[in-house]
């Protein structure tokens, strides 16, 4: 039987501040992007609004996600291979209170830029979605091997693209982000215990 081999990352393990600080850099970075697109593009930020039924809607999809995430590691191992990479690299050095962050720093940051922003920017209709989709899968890229993982981000930015324009709320893809992100990063910090 042929030992896989571990993929050394492309760019060195960062500390626990370091993730930390890049986490909260890149949620400052979407956010100053957002507003200079908000303030120069002539449109408005994609509506939200705080509802229950939103909300609820938000709650499954995210379990939608973390649950077709979850089959998809099991079953694809090219994308198993691409995520354990990724995820080595950014959570192995936090802590689980860490992943409070984790979710909602890139949540709210992430879907204010690319659904929030990004998708009324190109006119909010399918092409707004996919586009939209591309550049998020492609912010999830942190090295040449990465594919696997820069796709199943793509698909899951189409997911939180079509669970805002469907729902006309900015708020279901932003609940369905924060819990993919809590949910699949305690799961994975717990089987690495």
């Amino acid at each position: 039987m042929v030992e896989q081999q571990k993929q050394e990352p492309e760019i060195p393990y960062l500390t626990r501040i370091q993730v930390l600080g890049a986490m909260g850099a890149t949620a400052i970075i979407l956010w100053i992007v957002a507003k200079l697109w908000l303030r120069f593009g002539g449109f408005s930020l994609f509506p939200w609004r705080w509802n229950e039924s939103d909300l609820l809607l938000g709650v499954g999809l995210g379990l939608i996600i973390t649950i077709v995430s979850g089959l998809t590691y099991r079953f694809v191992p090219a994308y198993r291979k691409s995520a354990d990479y990724y995820l080595d690299l950014v959570l192995k050095p936090l802590v689980l209170p860490d992943i409070i962050w984790l979710g909602l720093l890139p949540g709210l940051s992430e879907e204010l830029l690319f659904r929030g922003v990004m998708i009324p920017a190109l006119g909010a209709d399918h092409v707004a979605v996919i586009v939209s989709s591309l550049c998020f899968g492609v912010l999830h890229l942190s090295g040449s091997q990465q594919w696997p993982y820069v796709i199943w981000a793509t698909i899951v930015g189409l997911m939180l693209g079509y669970g805002a324009l469907l729902s006309g709320n900015l708020l279901v893809p932003i609940i369905a982000h924060v819990m993919t992100n809590l949910i699949s990063s305690y799961l994975w910090k717990l089987r690495k215990i």
